[in-house]
């Protein structure tokens, strides 16, 4: 596997992560049609078909007959980005995504099911402009992680389950820096590039569940997914000769990235024949992403003077939350109807590589059963981002916009 990173001194701010508009910092919470439908309320506890994988394990055991999701969720973002000291303006940096998932559960027997999952919970993917002045610290990112999780469950008695699985996570990253305003210190074009890297990589994390059923009607589920490391290495260059002593000097470079770990609370209640809420807390331990830092013998007298370190980044970021809440109406035996609302907290500091905000969600969906084994989710969401102004080397920019967030699955129950 071929990794390369090649920075200039002056652009060792640039970050791997970037905007990610689907929610805080760079989470991805797309993980089936039926939860974007109620704004992903209740998805510890709801487990309406197989895709409650991604978030509790241990609501397998509500499964009588082993029953098959897949699904895909198109994002698309319109964001743009305001220099406001230079007036120029990077529009839809964001482009659009594609988000598939799977999953299978398969109950062993009364009180055993395993299943799997095949989902993502980190990534991001943005294009400045070429010639954007600050693309020593925007360019093109795109961070893609898969998450292949076996999993198993156990119900202790009728009130009582737990569940637990092994996640393996393939990283893969791409990320394009460009010398803007360096230019007229460097000489060259703005569009010139002044970085790029790209590889893959993998890492090792865990998740653990429970659910406790008061009765057929209400529930509650309770999850924990592991913080997961990807340490991606490759090549540092330095261009200007700050960092290694020589300039055009390309040396052994890693780079370590932090996948936070995430916990949810969730509750179902079941009013009635037809209608049902649901709700959700979920934390995620965003304070574990403190820095980006880039590391190399060679990296000599360093950053800054640290010898061995090839770059580095402070992120100001702290633990966050997410609050959801719906409801469902079974309109017919043929048709469910669902509607959410979110609200996702800013996470850390707004910085051009990562103009976090506050986001809501609204959210609506609907189930169509062709048959008793066969049934089809829709759902859309209107992402609404909250406006913020930001300084970054000296410089003010705005970030504003939000997102159209699609989706459609199916579920197969044999």
């Amino acid at each position: 596997m071929s990794r390369k990173i090649t920075l200039t001194a002056v652009a060792v701010t640039a970050a791997l992560m970037s905007i990610n508009v689907n929610a805080a910092g760079f989470q991805v919470n797309e993980h089936s049609a039926s939860g974007l439908g109620r704004a992903f309320s209740g998805e510890a506890a709801v487990a309406d078909n197989a895709s409650v994988l991604a978030r509790n394990p241990a609501a397998m055991t509500l499964f009588k007959t082993a029953e098959l999701s897949g699904g895909l969720t198109i994002v698309d973002p319109n964001i743009e980005v305001r220099d406001n000291d230079f007036g120029q303006t990077a529009k839809d940096v964001a482009p659009l995504a594609l988000v598939p998932a799977g999953y299978y559960i398969h109950p062993v027997n009364d009180r055993f099911a395993v299943g799997l999952a095949l989902f993502t919970s980190y990534g991001v993917a943005t294009e400045y402009p070429a010639d954007f002045n600050a693309g020593s610290a925007a360019g093109e990112t795109s961070l893609i992680t898969l998450n292949f999780n076996p999993n198993i469950a156990y119900r202790i008695n009728e009130n009582f389950s737990i569940g637990g699985g092994v996640s393996l996570v393939y990283g893969d990253a791409e990320l394009t820096r460009f010398l803007g305003s360096l230019a007229t210190v460097a000489g060259g074009e703005p569009s010139d590039q002044s970085m790029k890297m790209e590889g893959d990589t993998t890492g090792w994390g865990w998740n653990i569940g429970a659910l406790y059923e008061i009765n057929d009607n209400h529930r509650f589920g309770l999850s924990y997914r592991s913080q997961v490391d990807l340490d991606f290495e490759g090549d540092f260059t330095d261009y200007t000769g700050l960092i290694t002593g020589t300039a055009n000097n390309t040396v052994p470079g890693d780079l370590s990235v932090v996948l936070p770990a995430i916990a949810e609370f969730s509750g179902y209640h079941a009013l009635n024949n037809q209608w049902a809420v649901h709700y959700s807390i979920q934390w995620i331990q965003y304070s574990k992403f403190e820095e980006l830092r880039g590391t190399g013998d060679q990296c000599n007298p360093g950053y800054n003077g640290q010898a061995g370190v090839c770059l580095l980044k402070e992120e100001d970021y702290d633990d966050n939350s997410r609050y959801s809440i719906g409801a469902t109406y079974t309109l017919n035996p043929e048709w469910t109807l669902r509607a959410g609302f979110a609200f996702d907290e800013q996470a850390g500091k707004s910085t051009l590589s990562i103009p976090d905000t506050d986001r809501y969600w609204y959210s609506a969906g609907a189930t169509y059963a062709y048959s008793k084994s066969m049934s089809f989710d829709v759902a859309l969401t209107y992402l609404d981002g909250k406006e913020t102004t930001f300084v970054e080397d000296g410089t003010s920019f705005t970030s504003s916009g939000g997102a159209i967030i699609s989706a459609a699955q199916i579920n197969y129950k044999f």
